[in-house]
């Protein structure tokens, strides 16, 4: 039997979803737990973690100049960014910028920290830094384009993701982002924007499917039941469910569905694949599901 059972299905039957008890499928239909395609969530990596250790030692040592020392904070912050520890990995890179205010990449990584925070302020300054020091550094224009968006600046934001989505047009998560601060603009235009861009994407990427959902070309079942297209080991999975997961809570959003996408946006916070973008965000929906005019403040 191929993984395709829906999973909003087992969300409406396992999670009690409003409004999902209007219809009573048959027994037949039941969920299964051996056929849920759910995500295991990501082990802690062992090799992160010694690698941990030896910086810990490294840095432990006073015969390391400063500007190594930085490198250090920020490559140790990573990786505690890798493995969930937020708190420590945002500590590491303000000590990077004490050595070195100069490290383009520590300013990108702890703007991150800020959005997550909400404060939004600060993440404006940082990602300002990051192209003040390195105006070719691409990640930071997608950084503050999402700070924009969740601060309530998505007018500002288009610009920041329109240069990042020109980097590489075939990038359906490029387009997404794109589409997200354009339809909290105006969401008709959006849509139109949507469609444009969908002609330059990568047909065989399988985000291309998440495009099609929005622009409601494919149904939710559909790409569900394409998920596994491609997969060969649990860690794929797992990668591509946080992905999946969070998309479908910013589908389910967008249809006035907020149980079903709070659900989603847990279970991308399940995975616990805390380096990918829609974890690190996922939180800040649930924030946005309870309290819409919180972020913007």
């Amino acid at each position: 039997m191929r993984h395709s059972i829906s999973l909003t299905l087992f969300l409406c039957s396992i999670l009690f979803l409003g409004g999902c008890a209007k219809t009573n499928p048959p027994s037949s239909s039941k969920a299964e737990m051996g056929n849920l395609l759910l995500a295991e969530p990501a082990p802690i990596n062992p090799r992160s973690q010694m690698a941990i250790a030896r910086y810990n030692q490294i840095l432990a040592s006073e015969a390391i100049n400063d500007e190594d020392k930085a490198e250090l904070y920020y490559q140790r912050g990573m990786l505690y960014d890798s493995v969930g520890l937020a708190g420590l990995a945002q500590f590491d890179y303000s000590q990077a910028l004490v050595l070195k205010p100069d490290m383009a990449e520590a300013y990108n990584s702890i703007g991150i920290h800020y959005i997550q925070q909400m404060d939004f302020i600060q993440a404006y300054e940082a990602f300002d830094s990051t192209l003040d020091i390195n105006p070719n550094y691409d990640f930071a224009f997608l950084n503050r384009g999402i700070a924009l968006y969740y601060g309530g600046r998505s007018d500002l934001a288009i610009d920041d993701l329109n240069r990042f989505l020109a980097i590489d047009e075939s990038d359906p998560f490029r387009a997404l982002w794109t589409y997200f601060a354009a339809a909290e603009v105006d969401a008709e235009a959006g849509k139109v924007k949507l469609k444009k861009m969908r002609e330059k994407l990568e047909p065989l990427h399988w985000a291309s499917k998440l495009v099609d959902l929005f622009l409601g070309e494919l149904t939710e079942q559909q790409v569900l039941a394409a998920l596994l297209d491609g997969i060969s080991s649990q860690k794929e999975l797992t990668d591509r469910l946080c992905e999946a997961y969070f998309y479908l809570g910013k589908f389910h959003t967008q249809q006035g569905n907020r149980g079903i996408a709070a659900n989603y946006f847990k279970l991308a916070l399940s995975t616990n694949v805390f380096d990918y973008v829609e974890h690190r965000y996922a939180r800040l929906e649930l924030v946005r599901l309870r309290n819409p005019d919180n972020l913007a403040e």
